[in-house]
Parts: C-alpha cells; structure tokens; sequence
C-alpha cells in the first residue's frame, strides 16, 4: 500500500541505499514501517501549504532516537530493556521542529490506530505500551526488515527519513514565509501578485491551519470596517466597529470556537469537513448558541446546509430534532465568499493589514521564531 511513489519517495529510496545498498529497494518493498513513512510523507511534495503530518512521525522518533541511543540497534538487548518513561518522551516530541504543541495522543493510540488501518495484517502495533507505569517501547518487529537470507535493521534509516521530511517542511514553510516579507514590500509595485498569492491560499487543497489563519486575516479586516450602535440605555447608546479575535491554535483539538466576534457575540468555526457529526458536536459544545461556520469548500451555502441537513436526517430520524441543530447555523461562509470579502478588503486599502496578520499569525502557528531563538531542533548527533 505504502508503494505508490511521490515527490518525497525519491528522498527515501535515497537514504535506504546509502545505508542498505544491494538490499535498498528490497527494504523498501518488503518493509510496513518504510511504506507507512512513504504514505506519511507525501506532504513533503506539495509546500508549506499542505499539512505536515508530524505528530505520528514523532511518536516514532522518539521511541526510535531511545532505541538507538541504548544501542539495541546493534546489541540486540532490547527485549531486556526497561522501557521509556512517558514525560521525556513527550518531552523530546516538542523539541522537534514543527513539534512545540504536539499533544499525548499520538504516543498513545493514534499512531498505533492508523498504522493498523494501513497495514492491518501486519501482525504487529509500532508502540508497545505499559499503562500502568507509563512505560514505553518500539516494537523491533517494525525496525527488523527480514529478507530471507539476511536481517536489516532499518532504526537509523528511519530517523534519518523523518529527519529529511522535517527538513523539507521546513525549508518549504521559511520559502512561505519569506514569500509573505516580499508582499509586504511589492505589494504596492506589484498589487496583481500580491492578490493572487493570497487568493491561492484559499484553495480546496491547502493545508487547513493555513487556510484557518487567511480566512481569519480576511474576516478580520472585512468586519473592521463595520460598526453597529448600541447600549443599555437611550444615553448610553454608542458606536462600536466590529473586531473579530482569534481564541486559540489552529487544528487544537480543544474543543474551543475559532473566532469570536465583538460586541455581537458572533462565534466562528472553520471546518474542512462536511460531516454532520462534527457540525452537530461544534454547536453542542457551545449549547447550541447560533455559530457561523467557515467552510473550506466551492460549494454554495445552500449545498453545504442541504448536505449536513441530509445527513443528519439520515443519521437521526427525527426532523424535528435536526431542525433544532440547524435552525442553529447562522451562517456558512465558502472560498467564494472568502474571495468576495477579500477582494472587498482590497478595494478598502487594508491588503497591507491582511499579509501582516496573515506573516504573524503563520509564525505563531509553526513556532516559527520559538525554533530559530531557540536554535533549530536541539538534535544531538548520532
């Protein structure tokens, strides 16, 4: 399954020959664990704004850097081995480039689930874990590629893979970023480029957290030039201008609202899915207050809501219960409409504001000035 070639396979094939030689492309085809980092990585070919999957590929550094830190790659000790305590682990995780918000799942269950859904007659689960004293380990089985006549450890290979793909995100995310410095100069020599560049941002296919970050840089700036007049009494009626704030990190996973709106109270959340089940969860945890959703999608409003809507009669049976859900959606907001409102921004002088807020809230996201004042990704030679 994990064959089908890329931009990065190449880089793989590469590193697997340096160190295996005759034996490369052997490894390569006979190993799960090669071809699960070839699926992970196929990010690597589409730039900065595709998502890096990281926090799988993590979970096996780690536990891989602890293996070949003992020295179990040559040994062959390691079934005497005490195990990894979690917190260094987790630690050593958010070191890592791209790393610093990583959360526990992925030493946990994640990376486990979806290997078993790629190769679930594998016969094996990558993470060996003791939950009753936090212990953990790599499964040799995943490191040890047997090819008949001889028996290749593929535990450095992987790293260094990991290594690369790191980097190549990386190097992609400094070119996006320097991008973004060069539109803040030409943009007033070279407005057409300027627009374009954040236009394809907003594409179906670009990585979420990015799309999350240009659709609150736009909103931002489209609700900034509205204000409404309001007050508890008749004297005390004023005029506010609309100010839409960004509550936490993009994909978080915790359970918060994307933006929020003042004074009106208006809740925001960006979605790339059309799952009913997740629509229906967002309004649930807030109560089901009237909530806004950001779509990441070409189709209408309409369709969106006709499609959730259907879903949801199909799931629940009961319409005057999916009613209540969607009588709570206030608004869908598409890629159109995002280009509508942006080109409105533009029109308003505030193309300036958007790239700024789009370059702050990037690095924010990536860690970006954390890693460089921090110097790199504190890897120890190996």
């Amino acid at each position: 399954m994990g064959t089908t070639e890329h931009h990065f396979t190449p880089t793989i094939k590469r590193i697997l020959n340096n160190r295996f030689r005759v034996y490369a492309q052997a490894v390569f085809s006979a190993s799960p664990l090669i071809g699960y980092l070839n699926i992970k990585t196929k990010a690597a070919s589409r730039g900065s704004k595709s998502r890096g999957s990281f926090g799988n590929l993590y979970a096996l550094y780690v536990l891989i850097e602890d293996y070949v830190k003992g020295g179990f790659h040559k040994s062959g000790k390691y079934k005497d081995y005490g195990g990894a305590k979690f917190s260094p682990l987790f630690h050593r995780q958010r070191q890592l480039p791209f790393g610093a918000k990583l959360q526990n799942h992925h030493l946990n269950t994640r990376l486990n689930d979806e290997f078993k859904k790629f190769y679930p007659k594998a016969g094996y689960e990558p993470i060996i874990r003791d939950d009753q004293n936090g212990l953990y380990w790599i499964n040799e089985n995943a490191l040890i590629v047997d090819l008949g006549k001889v028996k290749i450890n593929i535990a450095q290979a992987v790293l260094e893979i990991i290594d690369a793909y790191a980097a190549a995100k990386r190097n992609a995310f400094e070119t996006f970023i320097g991008d973004l410095a060069k539109l803040g100069v030409i943009q007033n020599e070279k407005p057409k480029h300027a627009m374009e560049f954040i236009r394809a941002l907003l594409a179906p296919n670009v990585d979420a957290r990015i799309f999350e970050i240009v659709s609150y840089a736009i909103l931002k700036e489209a609700y900034a030039g509205q204000s409404i007049w309001w007050g508890l009494t008749y004297e005390t009626v004023k005029e506010d201008y609309l100010i839409l704030y960004k509550t936490g990190r993009t994909n978080a996973n915790d359970g918060g609202i994307d933006f929020v709106m003042k004074p009106l109270g208006r809740f925001f959340q960006v979605t790339e899915t059309l799952d009913v089940k997740k629509y229906f969860l967002d309004i649930d945890k807030i109560q089901r207050y009237p909530i806004t959703f950001v779509v990441k999608s070409n189709k209408s409003p309409e369709e969106v809501t006709k499609e959730i809507q259907r879903q949801a009669l199909k799931l629940y049976r009961v319409r005057k219960i999916v009613e209540r859900y969607i009588n709570c959606i206030e608004e869908v907001i598409n890629i159109p409409m995002l280009l509508k409102k942006f080109d409105e921004v533009i029109k308003a002088g505030r193309l300036t504001d958007v790239i700024s807020e789009i370059t702050i809230q990037s690095k924010v996201e990536f860690n970006y000035k954390d890693e460089k004042e921090a110097g790199g990704d504190e890897r120890e030679a190996r």
